[in-house]
């Protein structure tokens, strides 16, 4: 209840925000908090006039911008922020008002004080205020002028192990659309959205840390997606996905049940139509990396992705038998394919078909809170699993080192 609060405070902060101080020394510049789209959002450019950076435009849909010490890249209607090859997810879209760019205010409060080298700054929530940091001597100075005694560091806790979930689809990309029959219709990417929220409850509430490659209705690039799974020093990536039955089926609003995925090249035809279906999604993006069956067979010939690979394949048994424990459709078992949004992530990543939203009964499954709870709960339940039987192998080679 506590948690729920402080949540629901911080949201109400942001709401009735004007503006937020930028501070760079003794200089203070204020930046007005503008809402675009319902959405709390502050100018890119008076933030690099206030830190002393720049905007740059470097095409009609990209933005170089530096900014104390780091350069980024921002594209209009994408919600992701590049540096290098380091990707940062945004809660909402950047906006393009005129010609001034506009970003969400998690980018001041959580993305540029991760991305800034040292110094660095840091966001005062309490204050809406942006610190530039100074930087400080190596050694500290005691009172009567001597170097003060230097402390070991205290030991680090086992660090807990994160989990990337990646609610398939997204903004303009609606994915599948059914069922077949009927005037009532779901589509992929709310559902996807609202089973990715309750696996990420049901993952923290075991002790996981979760990161959302979108946690509202937002296009992420297929590439992208991945790369913030490795940013984050992620254990593992789980891609959630609605399916649908093809239209030249002799009973394609009959085709029901679930199915697992691991990176690796199809095998069947049907492997083949899915991955097609989800690869289609790279229409929608506006900045992308287009990953070829050359790239695809680089990637599957680097020796730190086949590990991951062999990770994935056990990762997907697991998933795929804790859904057959609670699943009202039947098992289609663990396959392979070579998804793009499966190539960027070198971690053990695997790529979920939580059911068919084509069939009107499993549609209802989906789109019903008891069914996403339940798909959630199996798919968390999984994971644990997964990680359990992992720091087993793990520690146990360990030993016969």
């Amino acid at each position: 209840m506590l948690t729920y609060l402080l949540v629901l405070q911080a949201a109400l902060a942001i709401d009735t925000l004007s503006a937020i101080t930028v501070r760079d020394a003794d200089k203070r510049t204020h930046v007005a908090v503008e809402r675009i789209e319902r959405v709390a959002m502050v100018s890119v450019d008076r933030l690099a006039a206030s830190l002393g950076g720049s905007v740059r435009r470097q095409s009609p849909d990209r933005f170089v911008v530096t900014l104390v010490g780091v350069q980024l890249e921002l594209s209009p209607g994408a919600a992701v922020v590049r540096a290098g090859t380091i990707v940062k997810p945004l809660p909402s879209p950047i906006r393009l008002r005129g010609s001034e760019l506009f970003v969400p205010i998690a980018f001041v409060s959580e993305v540029l004080p991760r991305l800034a080298p040292p110094p660095g700054v840091a966001y005062d929530a309490s204050r809406a205020e942006l610190r530039r940091l100074a930087s400080t001597p190596a050694t500290a100075i005691s009172a009567r002028g001597a170097p003060a005694p230097v402390r070991p560091p205290p030991p680090k806790a086992k660090a807990k192990p994160i989990v990337v979930i990646d609610p398939g689809h997204g903004g303009p990309d609606r994915g599948m659309r059914g069922p077949m029959r009927g005037r009532w219709k779901v589509n992929e990417a709310d559902l996807t959205l609202q089973i990715g929220r309750k696996l990420r409850d049901a993952l923290r509430q075991s002790g996981v840390d979760v990161i959302m490659t979108r946690s509202k209705d937002t296009l992420i690039a297929l590439a992208d997606r991945g790369r913030i799974a490795n940013e984050n020093n992620a254990s593992l990536f789980v891609s959630v996905h609605i399916n649908a039955a093809n239209r030249r089926w002799r009973d394609p609003a009959g085709a029901r049940g679930f199915e697992t995925y691991f990176l690796s090249e199809a095998r069947t035809d049907d492997a083949r139509r899915v991955e097609e279906m989800e690869n289609s999604s790279i229409q929608y993006e506006v900045d992308s990396l287009p990953v070829g069956d050359d790239a695809l067979s680089f990637i599957l010939k680097d020796m730190k992705q086949n590990e991951s690979l062999r990770e994935s394949q056990l990762l997907a048994e697991a998933v795929q038998n804790g859904l057959g424990e609670i699943h009202p459709g039947p098992s289609r078992g663990v396959k392979q394919a070579g998804f793009r949004v499966l190539v960027a992530a070198l971690v053990p990543a695997v790529l979920v078909e939580v059911g068919f939203g084509t069939n009107v009964a499993e549609a209802r499954y989906l789109a019903s809170d008891k069914g996403q709870r339940a798909l959630a709960s199996s798919i968390a339940k999984a994971t644990l699993g997964y990680l359990a039987a992992y720091e087993r192998r793990r520690t146990a080679g360990d030993t016969v080192r």
